[in-house]
């Protein structure tokens, strides 16, 4: 299985000339990311995990293209592209599915915690062939289950670096790559993935940095 990282949150899944999709948001190359793609996960509504107009385009403009999302994005991808709505999905905490040839189990329910006064959204994780675990917006950790790969949200105005670090020892997963990280500047990144690799090793993870645009073999 080929795992691509694009900007920001979004990675697309390959394997067996079928391809999966998790978060295409505003800061990312959609359309790139869909090219093909028969599968498209979304953890949460925020813009930058979903690019709601440039996504809905490509589902209208397809008929191969299938979406899971929390409730309320399912129902604003039905408004937004009426002529896919059958083929987008509810996604809810606890499901299993198959999703173009992938397997995909779903965990957590909310959206880290920014502030009191902003509204927490429902947020599901997701995990990939029983591989790769994308959290999206939040530090859950998958029970009942050892994932050998974790996608890792690096910076975050819900998080900061002890917070990163725990959660990378919490899941203890053999190999770890940076997502939701296009707000953070070279020195930022430095910091935080200095101390995710160092302290990581600790504990059994290999975390490696990936470029948007740069694939690796799982």
């Amino acid at each position: 299985m080929k795992l691509t990282k694009y900007t920001h949150a979004c990675v697309r899944f390959d394997k067996g000339g079928r391809a999966l999709v998790i978060d295409p948001g505003s800061f990312s190359e959609v359309e790139d990311a869909l090219a093909g793609a028969e599968a498209l996960l979304v953890t949460h509504e925020h813009a930058d995990h979903l690019d709601i107009d440039r996504v809905s385009a490509v589902l209208e403009g397809t008929d191969s293209l299938s979406a899971w999302a929390p409730g309320r994005v399912a129902d604003q991808l039905r408004d937004a592209a009426p002529t896919a709505a059958s083929r987008v999905h509810t996604a809810e905490p606890g499901q299993e599915f198959e999703a173009a040839g992938f397997r995909v189990q779903t965990f957590g329910s909310q959206h880290a915690l920014i502030h009191p006064l902003v509204p927490v959204v429902a947020n599901i994780g997701y995990v990939v062939d029983g591989e790769v675990f994308h959290p999206g917006d939040s530090f859950t950790v998958p029970n009942g289950i050892e994932v050998e790969t974790l996608l890792v949200p690096v910076h975050a105005p819900w998080n900061k670096i002890q917070e990163v670090i725990d959660f990378i020892i919490a899941v203890r997963a053999r190999r770890a790559f940076p997502i939701h990280n296009a707000l953070i500047n070279d020195l930022g990144t430095g910091i935080v993935e200095g101390h995710a690799k160092r302290i990581g090793a600790l504990y059994g993870t290999e975390y490696r940095h990936l470029e948007p645009g740069e694939s690796v073999e799982i």
